[in-house]
C-alpha cells in the first residue's frame, strides 16, 4: 500500500511541476512491456569520450530556489518535508521502491537517473547537444525519468543496465523494467543485443505491465 501511495503521490505532484529543461513532447503512447521492448532500436554501445560533467545537473530551471534533486524529493515524498531557506529540506518520509524501504529524512536518499548518464551516453546521448544532455539529466517532465531511492541501492546500481543489475525487492521487477524501457523510448535511446535479450527474459511474468511514454 505504501508503494502504491508513494508512486501515485509522485505522479500527481509531478503533474503540477513545471516541465523543467524538457523539449516539446509528442503524443503519449502506451504499449505492453514486451511490445515496448521490441520497439527499442538496437545498436552497439560505446563509452568513448564519456564524462559525467557533460550532463549538467542539478539545476534550478524555473528559478524557484529548488534544484532538480529537491523538486524530485518534494514530488515523491510520502510525508512532505519542511522547506527552509534556500530550499533546504528537513523531515519527511519517502518510499524507495528498489529495496522496499521507507526512508526518514532526505539525507539517506539519492536521485537516480533511471537510465544512468553513462548508459545514456552509450545508447545515443554521445551524439546529443549539450542542451539536450542537460534536459535529460534534469527531466521533470516524466515520472519515470528520475526517482528518489536509498543511497545504498542507487550506488549498488551505479551505471549498470538490467543485464547487470536489477532492484533487490522482488515486487519491484516489473515496475523497474517498465520505467527503464519508458525512459529509453522517451529519449530515443538504443539497447544492445544482450540488454534486449535480458529485458525480454525478465519481462516474462510481467504480462499485465504497461509502458507509458512521450517522446521528446
Amino acid at each position: 500500500m505504501i508503494k502504491t501511495t508513494a508512486r501515485a503521490f509522485a505522479a500527481a505532484a509531478l503533474a503540477l511541476l513545471p516541465l523543467a529543461t524538457t523539449v516539446p513532447a509528442h503524443a503519449a503512447e502506451t504499449l505492453s512491456l514486451r511490445d515496448a521492448i521490441e520497439v527499442l532500436p538496437q545498436a552497439a554501445e560505446s563509452r568513448d569520450g564519456y564524462e559525467r560533467s557533460k550532463f549538467k545537473h542539478w539545476i534550478d530551471e524555473d528559478k524557484d530556489g529548488c534544484n532538480t534533486r529537491n523538486e524530485v524529493l518534494l514530488a515523491e515524498a510520502i510525508t512532505p518535508p519542511t522547506v527552509g531557506a534556500g530550499c533546504k529540506l528537513s523531515g519527511g518520509t519517502w518510499f524507495s521502491y528498489y529495496d522496499d524501504t521507507v526512508v526518514d529524512g532526505p539525507s539517506g536518499l539519492d536521485i537516480d537517473h533511471m537510465v544512468p548518464l553513462a548508459e545514456a551516453w552509450d545508447s545515443g546521448a554521445s551524439q546529443w547537444t549539450a542542451a539536450r544532455r542537460q534536459a535529460y539529466a534534469n527531466d521533470l517532465g516524466a515520472e519515470r525519468s528520475l526517482v528518489a531511492v536509498t543511497a545504498k541501492s542507487n550506488r549498488s546500481k551505479a551505471d549498470q543496465d538490467p543485464a547487470q543489475w536489477m532492484p533487490p525487492a522482488v515486487d519491484a521487477q516489473c515496475t523497474y523494467l517498465s520505467d527503464w524501457v519508458s525512459t529509453k523510448l522517451r529519449w530515443s535511446l538504443t539497447v544492445d543485443r544482450i540488454e534486449r535479450n535480458t529485458l525480454l527474459q525478465l519481462a516474462v511474468g510481467c504480462e499485465e505491465t504497461a509502458v507509458e511514454f512521450e517522446r521528446v
